[in-house]
């Protein structure tokens, strides 16, 4: 039997791990983590950001945490870059699709590309998540974000134990 909830993360700066570790820390889910081999600090690390954005380019990266197919629903945590999905993220979707049966996602963003990401995990997966919502990283720096997470959660904890196999992004909670 397969466990219920796992985490991933792709954090560059650390704003969306606080994300997965506070999700982490009031559900009791663990978290793996994505990164690159490569760093991306720096002006070097910026423009890689933004040629991988711009051509949608899946870098090589490192998954450490538990396998994900051993759960029935992988939460994706992961920053928004020019309106889109951060690379890392989307190199480990790819390459993990098959393997993600259900698939709830949270971005942090600076103000917008959140439905942009949550379409591309949709064509990825050839299905939409089942739950999305996004923060901004405001939110996540200043704490405000902390209830709506919970609520996020919950509907996640909640949709595992669904017989319901489908449900719509619409039922997420709104972006903070």
């Amino acid at each position: 039997m397969s466990e219920r909830t796992l985490i991933v993360c792709y954090s560059n700066t650390g704003t969306s791990r606080r994300v997965a570790d506070l999700l982490s820390s009031k559900f009791k889910w663990p978290c793996g983590q994505v990164s690159e081999a490569r760093s991306r600090t720096g002006a070097a690390g910026m423009l890689r950001c933004v040629m991988d954005s711009l051509f949608k380019r899946h870098p090589a990266i490192r998954y450490e945490g538990p396998d994900p197919r051993g759960f029935e629903t992988v939460v994706l945590i992961a920053p928004i870059w020019l309106a889109e999905l951060a690379a890392p993220m989307r190199s480990f979707v790819r390459d993990h699709a098959r393997g993600l049966k259900y698939v709830a996602v949270i971005s942090v963003m600076g103000g917008q590309g959140a439905t942009n990401a949550f379409a591309e995990i949709d064509r990825i997966l050839g299905r939409p998540p089942i739950l999305s919502t996004s923060f901004t990283a405001r939110a996540v720096d200043d704490g405000s974000y902390s209830s709506a997470l919970e609520v996020f959660g919950s509907a996640v904890r909640d949709s595992a134990k669904s017989e319901e196999t489908v449900r719509p992004t619409t039922l997420s909670p709104s972006a903070v």
